[in-house]
């Protein structure tokens, strides 16, 4: 099967070709080529033909001189090779294959021959290398406390030698996490050990948190240290919440009238707004006021001021929104609550008290029946 090329990549190389060539003979072809691996590639070579010489056959080789395409000219139906190289349309005197899916074994030498009557055969020579690119997640969000997984992945484990972690926070030096070399064990340096933890896997590098604390905020960067293509690195930032714990209280400060607070500590500062349902008894909007805390967590206090008689008979709420939640988290205030909670408590207790009541009259019965 042959497939065609794009007009813009087949003039792009032919061009390259003619410029930065390697010549065998009468053969161009580029001497060295860089080919993503897991994408398609294109190998391409010309041959310069005499006046009266027949193109007769037309073979590519690969590393192993295992033929990989081999094909005559015009003749569609005797195209044959490996399974994961195909003939491309190319211009008159240039033959080009397609590697389908580049991977870490189609790295290295290839020779295009050209079988020509009555000169014999011509041929060139292009190599290949293989190269991928450090892949990682952009930004990463953990709660305080719970567990958080950053990762990279590279397409060649095979040139992999090792993977470091470095972790630089937004104020300060960049410092080493963790590394994993080929064949050996995962190293974690001692400040971070026994909350940290290194995947040995060299295609996909894992680095595991737990517990994550606020001072693990920042951008972690792996570094794949390979044995040809030098350095290849990724960053991932991390953001580290702390959910709110609402806390409500309230009271009078003048007759008639109640102050009710509603605080709650978290990373990033919360939002706190009120739900009075619909009634008209607050007197005027509330005040809101933001404490940072030493440890990098902010303290939010809001402030509302109602008439006296609201909690006993509407629904007051603090809600609290906050990036770390999935929906605001709302707490009460009423005081119908503790009314509620009171009868229950005083029901409770009387009925405990009819019943060891009437355990101890059946039992004064049942000795009275034994005196008998």
């Amino acid at each position: 099967m042959m497939i065609p090329l794009t007009c813009k990549t087949g003039l792009q190389l032919y061009f390259l070709l003619l410029l930065v060539g390697q010549t065998d003979g009468k053969v161009t072809a580029l001497a060295r080529l860089k080919a993503p691996v897991d994408k398609p590639f294109t190998l391409m070579c010309t041959v310069s033909r005499e006046r009266g010489e027949f193109l007769r056959q037309v073979r590519w080789l690969d590393d192993q001189n295992q033929t990989l395409l081999s094909y005559q000219p015009g003749n569609r139906d005797s195209v044959s090779g490996q399974q994961h190289v195909e003939l491309a349309l190319s211009a008159k005197d240039t033959s080009a294959i397609i590697i389908r899916r580049v991977g870490f074994r189609d790295e290295g030498c290839y020779t295009c021959i050209f079988d020509l009557n009555p000169s014999g055969s011509k041929q060139g020579q292009t190599c290949l290398t293989v190269d991928a690119e450090v892949t990682s997640e952009r930004n990463k969000t953990a709660v305080s406390g719970k567990k958080a997984s950053l990762s990279c992945s590279f397409g060649l484990p095979e040139k992999v030698q090792q993977i470091l972690w470095k972790h630089t926070p937004a104020q300060g030096e960049s410092t080493e996490v963790a590394s994993v070399a080929k064949r050996s064990d995962p190293m974690i340096e001692p400040s971070y050990q026994g909350r940290v933890w290194l995947s040995a896997l060299l295609s996909h590098s894992q680095l595991t948190i737990q517990p994550v604390a606020i001072e693990d905020e920042g951008c972690y960067t792996c570094l794949y240290e390979t044995h040809s293509e030098g350095t290849k690195s990724s960053m991932v930032c991390l953001s580290t919440y702390v959910l709110p714990k609402p806390q409500v209280s309230y009271k009078t400060t003048s007759p008639g009238v109640i102050e009710a607070n509603c605080t709650c500590v978290s990373r990033p500062p919360a939002e706190i707004v009120w739900n009075v349902e619909t009634d008209n008894r607050t007197m005027g909007p509330p005040v809101t006021m933001q404490h940072r805390q030493d440890d990098g967590t902010t303290l939010v206090i809001s402030i509302l001021t109602v008439k006296s008689g609201l909690l006993k008979d509407v629904s007051v709420k603090c809600l609290v929104h906050h990036k770390g939640l999935e929906s605001p988290i709302a707490v009460s205030m009423n005081t119908k609550i503790g009314t509620a909670l009171t009868i229950l408590i005083s029901v409770t207790t009387i009925a405990a008290l009819l019943v060891m009541s009437l355990c101890f009259c059946l039992w004064k019965c049942f000795l009275r029946k034994e005196d008998d």
